[in-house]
């Protein structure tokens, strides 16, 4: 369980583009074959908690982009306010 926690703390610093890279590299091991099976399973996991960091990323652009497209429609009124600066890149549910 310690290697989980070390893989989500090494997962959470990686950028959508690093973890998606990785994705498309444990994607192509995998479908190459030849590794045994506990290679495999370990692959496996890499590439759950992989898909999992860049699904992270694209739900933090989604919540930003409505952000900014709620600040948007409500600030039409022509004041110009700097309120909605807020990033969702803070997610650490890990």
């Amino acid at each position: 369980m310690t290697a989980s926690n070390e893989t989500s703390e090494t997962l959470d610093g990686l950028s959508y583009e690093e973890a998606r890279e990785q994705l498309v590299a444990v994607v192509g091991r995998l479908e190459a074959g030849g590794a045994s099976l506990e290679e495999s399973l370990a692959l496996w996991e890499r590439g759950e908690a992989l898909a999992k960091r860049c699904e992270e990323w694209l739900e933090g652009a989604r919540r930003r982009l409505a952000s900014a497209r709620d600040t948007t429609s409500s600030g039409a009124s022509g004041a110009e306010s700097g309120s909605g600066t807020g990033t969702g890149t803070d997610s650490a549910a890990g």
